[in-house]
Order: structure tokens, then C-alpha cells, then sequence
């Protein structure tokens, strides 16, 4: 195996295994109970008469 292709194989793994752990932090920060709250009043701001 070639250098570059092992680092090709490298980048490619800790890509995947980054942004699979983005999408987690971020699903946990949508889906934590604390947060609803702020959630539940940004959602009716688009329905507000001012």
C-alpha cells in the first residue's frame, strides 16, 4: 500500500467519523430537554403580530 494511499484512507475514516460526530453533538443539542423551552418560543416567532 502507498503512502497516499493510506492517507487517502486515513482523511476518508476521520471525515466520516467527524462529521458523524457533528451530526450527534448537534442532534443532542436539538433533542436536550433543556432547550425546549427556548425552542417552543423560536418557533411561534414567525407567526407574532407585531
Amino acid at each position: 500500500m502507498s503512502a497516499y494511499s493510506w492517507l487517502a484512507g486515513f482523511a476518508q475514516t476521520a471525515g466520516l467519523l467527524y462529521f458523524v460526530g457533528m451530526f450527534l453533538a448537534i442532534a443532542a443539542y436539538a433533542f436536550w430537554p433543556r432547550n425546549r423551552a427556548r425552542f417552543d418560543e423560536a418557533s411561534t416567532i414567525p407567526l407574532r403580530e407585531d
